[in-house]
């Protein structure tokens, strides 16, 4: 009945109808605008906000990576210390002439006046005893 009743009614056409039109037009573009402005807020935020947590989780990376590898110099720095440490000590020993006498004994199989120098194999209990 309602659709009826719709075409019988005729419009009114005076003052108070067409402004209240427009004002119905204007406020239906504003919520247009006002939306597509909310909208583009938005997504200019989620862009901005995506970009800063990239940028984080790339800068975390990299902190871990450079600390891997600060850990890994430390080590190194502390074998080469302890290198350099053994190095010194084997040149105040190299100063000593018993020590030079001794190691080219060993080394270089020389021999002091009326010495006589036994190369002896390994005993086999000993290469038993390496081989369990």
């Amino acid at each position: 009945m309602s659709g009826l009743n719709k075409s019988k009614v005729t419009a009114l056409k005076n003052a108070f109808v067409f402004s209240r039109a427009r004002k119905d037009l204007f406020m239906a573009r504003h919520k247009k605008k006002l939306y597509r402005r909310l909208i583009a807020f938005v997504v200019v935020a989620l862009m901005i906000s995506v970009g800063l947590m990239s940028t984080l989780y790339s800068r975390t990376a990299h902190l871990e990576e450079q600390k891997l590898a600060k850990e890994k110099a430390e080590a190194s720095l502390a074998e080469l210390k302890q290198q350099q440490k053994r190095y010194e000590e084997e040149l105040k020993k190299l100063e000593d002439d018993e020590y030079i006498a001794e190691l080219a004994r060993k080394k270089y199989f020389l021999s002091d006046d009326g010495e006589i120098i036994f190369n002896l194999p390994e005993s086999e209990e000993s290469n038993g005893k390496s081989k369990e």
